[in-house]
């Protein structure tokens, strides 16, 4: 796989691979008015996309905004099913072949053969391997700050760029990146933003490991750890991870953010871990309740 792209959405552009993005964007939401009244026309509307693609005269439309309060309250914005399949599209033929191949091995998010359970395994894997090495040790635990919220879109623009020298892909990205309102927030409800909230911060997580060379680190989303030996060591990189987002990335790290001992074990993706067992938070259990 080249590291950059170049000359490759007219390749990628057909109606056989928009029409496959529609069959998965419908997946489990066939029953919806939307899809319906799609499936009946899909052969009409996917040669309409694929001409507007290919002219470079599509425009993304707006959204429907509804708020959900679970886990937290968050504003989504709902992009027209048309929209969607872009997004899909978009997702499966650039944004998952060239760039999730460049992610560090313990980014877990909205990524195939990863997720939550495996990043809790991996996490007190490593719990049990550095008590056996360093006995006591200390847990740096970070949350950005409304993250999604906070994505500077014009930073993102420009880290896409470093990989892309596509013009016409480029026009397509920009309409999504900037479909919404405002210089920062992504819209969280389309299917790119967990990709490209992935490769934002895979700018710090390429920091961490590479120039602090931090060996025991891990992340989903906004959410992420580090295990150094000495609280010290802990505290040198907290500065500088701190710096390193607001400087490049313009985010900042939440009151959530701490140092603790390992023998206390940690909250990470709905779990307290610590080296022996895997314990569903209380908040979690209600959750799983009501």
């Amino acid at each position: 796989m080249p590291k950059t792209i170049r000359n490759e959405f007219d390749k990628k552009l057909s109606y056989e691979s928009l029409m496959k993005a529609h069959k998965l964007s419908r997946r489990g939401k066939g029953y919806r008015k939307e899809t319906i009244l799609f499936n009946l026309k899909q052969e009409e509307y996917i040669m309409w996309l694929y001409n507007k693609l290919k002219e470079g005269t599509y425009k993304h439309s707006g959204y429907t905004v509804f708020y959900v309060t679970e886990p937290k309250l968050r504003k989504i914005e709902k992009s027209i099913y048309l929209d969607r399949i872009v997004h899909r599209w978009v997702v499966d033929n650039f944004i998952e072949p060239y760039f999730v191949p460049t992610f560090i091995e313990t980014s877990y998010a909205c990524l195939k053969n990863k997720g939550m359970h495996k990043a809790c395994l991996d996490v007190q894997n490593t719990m049990k391997h550095l008590e056996r090495k360093w006995g006591e040790y200390y847990i740096l635990k970070m949350d950005v700050r409304k993250y999604f919220q906070n994505i500077n879109k014009d930073i993102l623009y420009r880290i896409l760029l470093r990989k892309i020298q596509d013009n016409k892909l480029l026009w397509l990205l920009k309409e999504i990146i900037y479909s919404n309102e405002g210089k920062t927030g992504l819209a969280i409800g389309n299917y790119t933003s967990q990709m490209f909230a992935n490769i934002y911060l895979n700018e710090v997580d390429q920091y961490i490991k590479n120039k602090l060379h931090c060996k025991y680190y891990f992340r989903y989303l906004d959410d992420s750890i580090c295990m150094y030996r000495t609280k010290e060591e802990a505290k040198e990189a907290l500065k500088e991870i701190q710096k390193f987002l607001a400087e490049n990335l313009e985010l900042e790290l939440n009151e959530k953010t701490q140092i603790f001992k390992s023998k206390q074990g940690v909250n990470f993706c709905g779990y307290k871990i610590n080296q022996y067992r895997l314990k569903i938070r209380d908040r979690r259990k209600k959750k799983v309740k009501k």
